[in-house]
C-alpha cells in the first residue's frame, strides 16, 4: 500500500518504515504548503500534521486517495465534507498530550508573570543583571478562567489548583462531579471574561468556537488580565487581540498559536494574483505586531512537542494505518459515504 507521508523530523522516516513494512512510503519533507507542486497519483494514504491544510484542491493531487491520517488531535485543517464526498476516511490521534499542553500553558504563563524572557534577553543582549522593570506577580490567589474543560482543560485546572489559584471555568458540557472533586466553579462566559486574572483557552476549533473571543466581547475582559492560547489561533479574533493590547485591556498574552499561522513565512503566497487573500494578509501583518509586542510571548505551535507526546503520536498513527489496512479503522473523524 502506497502512502505519501509529510514529515517534520528525520526520525519519523526510520520509525514508520520499520513499523509499517507492508507500506510503500514516499516521504516528503515539510508540509503541503511547503510542497505546492507535489502530487501522487498512486498513493492511497496521506499522512500529515496540523501544518498541512487539506482541501479539494489538495485532494485533486491525490486521485487514488482513500485514507487521511492526521498525526494530531485537531482535524480542522482537513475538509471533512469534501473527504466524505470523495469516499475518503479520516483518522486522528485523539489523545497524546493532555498533560503536555497543560504544562506548556503554565510555561507561557510563568514566562509572562515573572518576566522570564525579559530577564533572559537583558542578560544576553546587555550583560546587565539589573532587576529594574522585572517585578512580576504571584499566581497564588489569582483567578484563572479555563475555557473548555476537556482533557487538557482538566489537567490545567489541577495544575492551577496546585499553584494555589482560584479556578473558574466555562464549558457547554458541565461536569459538576469533577468540579466538586477538584474545587472549582462553572460560570457563564461573560462572567469568566470579567473576573479572571488569567484566561486560558482549551477548546477545539469549530463553527461555535471560531472567534470565541472577538471585537464584541473582548472589552468585557477584566482590565490588566492575561490571555493564554494553546488551542487554535482562530479561536481569538486577531484584530480584537491587538486592540485589547493597545488599549491596555490585556496586560499581555502567551500564544502558542496564531490565526493564519500557516501563512507565516509564506506571506508571498497571499500576494499572488491567482489566490489573493487580503483578509489573511491583514491578519499576518497583525501577527507581526504581536510578535514584536514586548508583553506578548509567541511560540511556534510547540505545546505538544515533547519526547513522550511524540512517542504517543507515532504509536497511535501506526495503529491507525494498520487498522486501515486491515479494514477495521479506528479513531475515525471523517466517514465514507
Amino acid at each position: 500500500m502506497k502512502i505519501a507521508y509529510f514529515y517534520q523530523d528525520e526520525s519519523e522516516k526510520d520509525y514508520f518504515s520499520k513499523s509499517l513494512e507492508s507500506f510503500e512510503f514516499d516521504f516528503i519533507e515539510g508540509s503541503i504548503k511547503d510542497n505546492p507542486e507535489y502530487k501522487n497519483e498512486e498513493a492511497e494514504v496521506l499522512s500529515i500534521f496540523v501544518d498541512s491544510d487539506i482541501d479539494a484542491s489538495v485532494m485533486d493531487r491525490f486521485p487514488n486517495l482513500k485514507f487521511i491520517a492526521t498525526r494530531s488531535t485537531g482535524f480542522d485543517h482537513v475538509d471533512l465534507e469534501e473527504a466524505k464526498k470523495r469516499g475518503i476516511t479520516v483518522s486522528n490521534v485523539p489523545a497524546y498530550g493532555e498533560n503536555t499542553v497543560a504544562e506548556f500553558t503554565f510555561a507561557l504563563l510563568l514566562t509572562l508573570s515573572r518576566k522570564i524572557y525579559n530577564s533572559y534577553d537583558r542578560i544576553r543582549e546587555e550583560g546587565s543583571f539589573s532587576q529594574e522593570g522585572l517585578k512580576g506577580f504571584d499566581l497564588m490567589n489569582k483567578t484563572m478562567g479555563i475555557v473548555g474543560v476537556g482533557n487538557i482543560g482538566r489537567h490545567s485546572i489541577r495544575m492551577a489548583k496546585g499553584f494555589g489559584m482560584k479556578v473558574i471555568a466555562f464549558d457547554v458540557h458541565k461536569d459538576e462531579d469533577f468540579a466538586k472533586e477538584v474545587g472549582f466553579e462553572y460560570v457563564e462566559f461573560d462572567e469568566l471574561l470579567q473576573t479572571s486574572d488569567i484566561i486560558s483557552l482549551h477548546v477545539p476549533l469549530n463553527p461555535h468556537t471560531q472567534h470565541l473571543i472577538n471585537k464584541k466581547n473582548i472589552s468585557k475582559i477584566k482590565k490588566g488580565a492575561y490571555l493564554i492560547n494553546t488551542s487554535r489561533g482562530e479561536v481569538v479574533e486577531t484584530e480584537a487581540l491587538v486592540e485589547a493590547l493597545e488599549k491596555g485591556i490585556l496586560a499581555g498574552a502567551g500564544l502558542d498559536v496564531l490565526e493564519e499561522e500557516s501563512f507565516m513565512g509564506h506571506e508571498v503566497d497571499l500576494l499572488s494574483e491567482e489566490h489573493p487573500n487580503p483578509d489573511a494578509l491583514k491578519t499576518v501583518l497583525q501577527n507581526q505586531y504581536l510578535i514584536d509586542h514586548p508583553q506578548v510571548v509567541i511560540t511556534p505551535h510547540n505545546a505538544f512537542n515533547t519526547v513522550e507526546a511524540i512517542e504517543r503520536i507515532f504509536a497511535t498513527t501506526v495503529d491507525n494505518l494498520n487498522s486501515f489496512e486491515s479494514g477495521q479503522i479506528v479513531n475515525v473523524v471523517g466517514l465514507k459515504e
